[in-house]
């Protein structure tokens, strides 16, 4: 089967252009929150919090705060992206049309994860006004980057097509994927905690996501770099796996 590259251009470029459209809340909304984090608890507690890890606080808590925003902001990107077609109605416009649904996936998952990236630098520049960076290894900085908002941009677009009203697409990134974030070393190190805590914490995915990306700046872990790639690739895998049988079945897609 021929690929359509128009089609799923002409999706991508879309979603882009919904974007310019609604810049203050899609990049500037989020970049003025994150940096109230910066001057919360990079000046608050870190006064009092002087080193982590032998890491400036302020400049510890960078990889969180940009993989806070990552995750919810991908998620909100993609399930937004694919959910108005729903409630308009043109989605059965998308699915008729001569375009195959990796074609569809990859322009809205696409467009969510370049936003997503884009947000993310734009929080890493914000932030050198702040703290003092240092990027170790900006390959893998870059690699978990891109992968980590792929990943959660397919988690927002399953989302968008299991949501069946706007509050729902709310609840997972609200009741789920921030609070995990909080829990998953955002702000702190899980080798502060107590043992049977550090055992618990680990049982939290976005703690593999955080540890990886940290080590990117910092070469210090909390978990091991293989397991934490592991654990982030089989995130996408599954993802990936999920979005196939959404296609495969139809569900929610056809009534």
């Amino acid at each position: 089967m021929k690929f359509n590259y128009y089609g799923m251009r002409a999706i991508y470029m879309f979603e882009m252009a919904r974007t310019r459209r609604t810049l203050t809340q899609s990049i500037i909304a989020p970049v003025i929150s994150t940096s109230l984090y910066f001057v919360v608890f990079g000046s608050a507690i870190g006064s009092r919090i002087t080193q982590m890890d032998g890491i400036s606080y302020g400049a510890f808590i960078v990889p969180g705060l940009i993989m806070l925003s990552l995750l919810t902001q991908s998620i909100s990107y993609a399930s937004f992206g694919i959910y108005f077609p729903k409630f308009s109605g043109t989605i059965y416009e998308i699915l008729s049309a001569p375009i195959s649904p990796l074609e569809i996936v990859v322009g809205y998952v696409g467009a969510a994860a370049s936003k997503a990236i884009a947000l993310g630098l734009i929080i890493l520049l914000t932030a050198a006004f702040f703290v003092p960076l240092q990027v170790d290894h900006p390959f893998w900085m870059l690699f978990y980057l891109v992968i980590t908002s792929i990943t959660f941009s397919m988690i927002g677009f399953i989302i968008g097509i299991w949501a069946d009203g706007f509050e729902k697409l709310q609840v997972i990134p609200l009741l789920i994927i921030t609070p995990l974030t909080f829990l998953g070393g955002s702000f702190y190190s899980i080798s502060v905690l107590p043992l049977f805590w550090q055992k618990v914490a680990l049982l939290n995915p976005v703690v593999y996501l955080i540890s990886g990306f940290r080590w990117s700046f910092y070469s210090i872990e909390d978990v091991a770099l293989w397991i934490s790639l592991g654990m982030t690739m089989a995130f996408l895998a599954i993802s990936i796996g999920i979005v196939y049988w959404i296609f495969k079945t139809g569900y929610r897609l056809k009534k």
